[in-house]
């Protein structure tokens, strides 16, 4: 593994990271939070272990800051404050793991293998936009400029295909097999049918029409005049 240490304290940086090297990972250290936050940010590091006191920036505020650009590699907190509060305040700023000093060497190479062998943080999608237009998969909601949009249930399967595809052009086969589950195509109208009403609430008082149609080929989302 390839780790992070950030820690002020020399002889427990020294001893920390010579241990990590005998068992056989890189280990690189930052004496100070600022230093320690610029290293992290840079995303190559497979787990980090930070000091909760430090100069220049605290190690909470470095790990509040790692979370908010979307730095996730797994984090454990190596500090003498051991008050429940502590350990709380700790983990709800986004580490994984919290061990108090004087600690067994031992010990910290079972809890860097333990966050090592979690399941990565994915991060789940839960809006898709395009220009002033706004889906929430999770309450369904749909805005254009702020104006609430009411769809029916294929109309918004239908917007969502379109959102999800990202201006590209989407063939009428494409939404036949995606929004209705056709693997073939049943020549009927169900597309252009609901295109039309998709587009009448969408692009339906609005200087700019979003959904363009483009004959022969099929649909897209675009943006410009």
């Amino acid at each position: 593994m390839k780790l992070l240490l950030i820690e002020d304290d020399q002889r427990t940086a020294d001893f920390i990271c010579r241990g990590l090297h005998e068992h056989g990972h890189i280990a690189e250290h930052a004496d100070n939070g600022r230093d320690g936050l610029l290293l992290a940010a840079s995303g190559k590091y497979d787990a980090l272990i930070i000091d909760r006191m430090l100069p220049g920036m605290d190690g909470l505020s470095v790990v509040k800051a790692l979370h908010a650009i979307d730095t996730h590699a797994p984090v454990i907190f190596l500090t003498t404050m051991g008050g429940i509060d502590d350990r709380v305040e700790g983990l709800d700023a986004g580490a994984d793991d919290y061990l108090v000093k004087p600690f067994a060497f031992a010990e910290l190479l079972a809890r860097l293998g333990a966050i090592m062998r979690r399941p990565p943080v994915t991060k789940i999608r839960t809006t898709l936009s395009f220009a002033d237009l706004e889906m929430n998969l999770l309450t369904r909601e749909v805005r254009r400029g702020g104006r609430k949009i009411e769809l029916q249930p294929q109309e918004f399967k239908l917007l969502e295909f379109l959102l999800q595809s990202e201006g590209r052009i989407v063939t009428k086969t494409m939404l036949l097999e995606k929004v209705w589950g056709f693997h073939f195509d049943p020549q009927t109208s169900v597309v252009e049918t609901h295109m039309s009403r998709l587009r009448a609430k969408v692009d339906r008082d609005f200087d700019l029409a979003l959904i363009r149609t483009l004959r022969g080929i099929g649909y897209c989302l675009r943006a410009d005049a």
